[in-house]
């Protein structure tokens, strides 16, 4: 079973600071423990793929105009607290190990070294409908 595992990160609370204002030290320790815990997905086969995204003042949101055409609005995104920051895509036995997963990650260290205790989402990734719809 895959799950989407989404790694958020909110602006509007002093218990998430941006990483931009963290000790280079305490962004290299997150940064490792990130790393340790792909690895180790990877090593148990259980790691699809992991990205990290870039934040909330490099995305956009695209609709498409009355013409099809795209209408497109730059970040940053006043009314947006939350953000996304990163993602993984697992492969796991149960809905309980992906769960056990994203609370794994949501124990990232933060400033001084405090895990940040930050929201994951987990979403399952739904199979294509059948061929005959």
């Amino acid at each position: 079973m895959k799950y989407m595992l989404l790694m958020q990160f909110s602006a509007a609370f002093d218990e998430f600071p941006m990483i931009y204002t963290w000790q280079p030290e305490e962004v290299q320790a997150h940064i490792g423990f990130m790393r340790d815990l792909n690895a180790k997905l990877a090593a148990a086969g259980e790691l699809v793929e992991v990205q990290g995204l870039g934040g909330p003042e490099q995305a956009k949101i695209v609709r498409a105009g009355a013409d099809g055409r795209p209408v497109v609005t730059e970040g940053p995104f006043a009314e947006t607290k939350e953000f996304l920051a990163g993602y993984w895509i697992v492969d796991v036995e149960s809905p309980e190990r992906a769960v056990e997963i994203a609370a794994l990650a949501s124990t990232a260290p933060g400033p001084g070294g405090r895990p940040l205790h930050m929201p994951i989402e987990v979403h399952p990734v739904m199979s294509a409908p059948p061929q005959d719809m």
